[in-house]
Parts: C-alpha cells; structure tokens; sequence
C-alpha cells in the first residue's frame, strides 16, 4: 500500500514540474510585436521636411510664416514695397528734396526785371519745402552764388498736385559791363542737397552778383531788389 502512494507522489511531482517547465518556456518565447508594440519605432520614423517628398511639418502650415516653393514669403508690408516701387510718396510728409520736383525759370519785365522760378512737385508726390530759401547759382565758381535777400517767405510750403512755389532771382546788382554769361542755373531744395537740378534760362543773361528771394506761393512777393 505504501508503495503505491509513494509511486502515485512520484508521478505527481513529475507532472507538476512538467506543467512548470512548460509555462517557462511559454514566457520566454519571442514576443509578439502586434501585442507589446514593439511596431511603434516604425510609425515614429516619418520622413522629415527636405527629404525630397516636398512635404513640410505639419506645423509649419499653422505658424503663418511658412516659406513657399517659390521662396516668397507673406508679409503685412507688401502694400508698402508696391508704393515705393510706383514713387508715390502721396502724404509722407517728407521734405522736398530737388529731385522730387519740377522747375521752371521765366522772364519777368514787370514791375521790375527778374526771372521767376516756379517749383512744383512730380506727380504722385507731397513734399514740404523746410528750408526757406532756395540755393541758386549760375557755373560752378563762387561767385556765381546768388545771394538770399529775405524777401517773401512761407515755411513750411506744402507742394502737392497742382500747388506751386515761387522764388525771384536778380541775375545782375551790379553797375557797368561786368560779369559773365550763363545759359542755365543751379538750383536746389538746399546747399547740401547731392544732385541738383540745371535748368534753362529763356535766354543768356550776364550775370554778376545775382540776389535770390526765399520761396512764397504769392507771386508779388519774390520780385528781388537790392536792400
């Protein structure tokens, strides 16, 4: 009887370290990617922006500041380089300078002898003339430098459209036969002003000693005398 049950505990024992054995070896088995997501390293491994594909994060194209294939890239200023390409400067506010306008140079007799010039401004521009006094000369020597007399005189004069400014100029204060001919004069918004603009007189004056009024919008005050 004993060696019955001591031959049954044996088969017993056998059989419990078979089913242990055998759960061993089904927990070290190889593992199924499907159900430990050992596929998650692939899906991570997206192709980045540049990999010839043309794509772009995804959010590039929430920033608003992406760069298109074109390489432009949007921006509230585009208005701003249109206009400045166009050359309207319409309500800058900006001082005049000389290649911001259009000069004219006339003969007046009446009612004393002198040249008026009329300054207006190139279409599409408004501009102010800051420095009151024009600066004229006839050649490049210093002594044909017109003088300023103060006579007339607004400042600032706002040019626009079809607003004009005048200035007088006596080519000659002087007595005798001196002085030099000139076809055309000098004229700039300012002294420093780099590229001034040579405009041709109605005919060839002798000049010496000439005088020039400040700018004005009344014609009757830039008629230039000797103080």
């Amino acid at each position: 009887m004993r060696s019955r049950l001591a031959a049954r505990s044996t088969r017993l024992v056998l059989a419990a370290a078979a089913v242990t054995a055998l759960a061993a070896t089904t927990a070290c088995g190889p593992e199924d990617p499907a159900e430990n997501g050992a596929a998650a390293p692939t899906a991570a491994s997206s192709s980045p922006a540049g990999d010839g594909k043309g794509e772009a994060p995804a959010g590039d194209s929430a920033s608003g500041g992406s760069t298109s294939a074109s390489g432009s890239k949007s921006s509230g200023g585009s208005g701003d380089q249109g206009e400045s390409s166009t050359g309207d400067k319409s309500g800058y506010g900006q001082s005049c300078g000389t290649n911001d306008l259009d000069f004219t140079v006339t003969w007046e007799a009446q009612p004393i002898s002198h040249y008026l010039i009329t300054a207006k401004a190139k279409s599409g521009i408004t501009c102010y003339l800051d420095v009151n006094t024009p600066s004229v000369s006839f050649g490049s020597g210093a002594d044909g430098v017109a003088s300023p007399v103060g006579q007339g005189g607004e400042d600032p004069i706002k040019l626009s459209g079809s607003s004009v400014a005048y200035a007088g100029i006596n080519v000659k204060t002087t007595e005798g036969e001196g002085g030099k001919q000139f076809e055309h004069v000098i004229i700039a918004t300012t002294e420093e002003d780099p590229d001034p603009a040579q405009v041709e007189l109605p005919d060839a004056p002798t000049v010496d000693k000439p005088i020039v009024t400040n700018w004005s919008t009344k014609r009757d005050e830039v008629i230039p005398r000797v103080i």
